[in-house]
């Protein structure tokens, strides 16, 4: 048997979906800060199952909120996804994003001045 992959269909209003792909109808468990999260589905598709996960409220706020979805027999992680939202998210990002330009820029001089002095 192939080991279970899980693959990110969608997320949109609210509803995260995914199809993990399985020979026999998995037991989940999806965590977000260590609770388990309600209302998780699976449906029976082709080549495995379709899983739907409502986000909670709770993780449309400022910051960074981690779902990790597991199976729960053998805690195996299949997957996880992140929401992130709000204007300190949002800096932090750009400020990311400077840094590795900045980087980048430093890591582009560096490699131009060996290629042009090689000795």
């Amino acid at each position: 048997m192939t080991e279970p992959l899980l693959t990110r269909t969608r997320f949109e209003n609210g509803i995260w979906q995914g199809h993990l792909r399985t020979q026999t109808q998995p037991d989940i468990q999806v965590l977000y800060r260590g609770e388990d999260v309600e209302g998780v589905t699976l449906s029976d598709v082709e080549e495995g199952w379709s899983v739907t996960i409502p986000v909670p409220i709770a993780a449309l706020s400022d910051g960074v909120h981690c779902f990790v979805i597991s199976e729960r027999s053998t805690a195996r992680k299949l997957g996880d996804f992140t929401v992130i939202s709000g204007e300190p998210a949002a800096d932090d990002l750009r400020a990311e994003v400077e840094l590795l330009r900045g980087e980048l820029d430093m890591l582009k001089r560096a490699f131009r001045r060996i290629c042009r002095d090689p000795s």
